[in-house]
């Protein structure tokens, strides 16, 4: 190969992510310095954070770069080496972006093992989302076993991670998603007690019937009227971890109701970023990678062929078409 395709942002959206706001080129591989290595992507990972970056707003990181390669997490295989710790054939996971190849000094590149854990899986549950799960509930939902939890996008990469590590820690948890099939594979797939249809259309009444006890712990990825149903039954002294309002990412005001119950429960919010802990990524990773390897975590994922389904897959994303992680296929 000579050239490879990357995706670049072209222009910030008006309100929802169209097609045309990404370009396509074609640019020629690079020749490696000394320390450098080639990789060839195999899986691209796209997550809801994608949104908020091409966005040019104040936030916990720079907006994305117009005219440059958007960003995302990438797995695959160094195809060329000028590094010493890094051979030609090892499996990597790096954040090259929308684009087939990348090039790295290392530093920022991680050796993962394919023996007994996929190798798409890194950019799932023995990745970044299954470590955003792994911190929410370890180190904010804090949650004790007996106690109900819920989570918001049960079925997606990072709220099926959460649900199935409660159930683990002896909690009562209880999904949230959206159609009947979805919700089908929280409860018989995923072991969750519960999962309510938010397009029912009987959010409040499910809820309750869900939570007889109440609600310990939440984890948000959602916002809206589904967080708002879930803090109208917080027991005293509840957590929650905000990890995600993706009903408001297309631009539209996100107004919260039943502010009320952060007194009157004493409840505790926190938001969180997880590339700000790296310091727990190996304790985490190491729960979430023997879990996987041994078939006690389970994952699904949706898989788009080639680079040049990326902007129609994450625009599905953004609605809730995909079931379980949203991958692009490069290789």
């Amino acid at each position: 190969m000579t050239t490879y395709q990357q995706l670049v942002l072209a222009s910030r959206p008006q309100g929802e992510v169209v097609p045309a706001n990404f370009r396509m080129e074609s640019v020629p591989v690079p020749a490696l310095k000394d320390g450098e290595v080639l990789v060839r992507n195999h899986y691209l990972s796209l997550d809801p954070y994608m949104r908020m970056r091409m966005e040019d707003v104040k936030s916990y990181a720079a907006p994305q770069a117009i005219g440059e390669v958007m960003i995302g997490g990438t797995v695959g295989e160094i195809v060329e080496s000028k590094n010493p710790k890094f051979a030609v054939g090892d499996k990597v996971v790096g954040m090259f972006g929308w684009a087939e190849m990348g090039v790295s000094d290392g530093m920022l590149l991680r050796k993962v093992d394919t023996t007994h854990i996929p190798l798409s899986a890194y950019l799932g549950s023995v990745g970044m989302p299954g470590m955003t799960a792994w911190y929410g509930l370890t180190q904010i939902m804090q949650p004790k076993e007996g106690e109900t939890i819920v989570v918001s996008a049960a079925s997606g990469a990072v709220g099926s991670v959460v649900g199935q590590l409660a159930k683990q820690r002896g909690c009562r948890a209880v999904g949230i998603a959206g159609g009947a099939e979805k919700c089908a594979y929280v409860v018989n797939e995923l072991g969750f007690d519960a999962c309510i249809d938010y397009k029912a259309g009987n959010l409040a009444a499910d809820l309750k019937a869900a939570t007889p006890n109440g609600i310990d712990a939440v984890f948000e990825n959602v916002g809206g009227k589904i967080f708002d149903e879930c803090l109208g039954r917080m027991n005293p002294f509840g957590r929650i971890a905000l990890c995600g309002l993706i009903s408001g990412y297309d631009g539209e005001p996100m107004a919260l109701n039943n502010v009320r119950a952060f007194l009157t429960m004493r409840l505790t919010m926190r938001g969180f970023i997880v590339s700000e802990h790296i310091d727990l990524w190996p304790q985490g990773l190491k729960e979430l990678g023997t879990l996987v390897a041994t078939g006690k975590l389970k994952f699904r994922e949706s898989v788009a062929q080639g680079l040049q389904s990326a902007p129609e897959a994450f625009i599905g994303l953004l609605k809730g078409k995909n079931f379980g992680k949203q991958l692009v296929k490069l290789v």
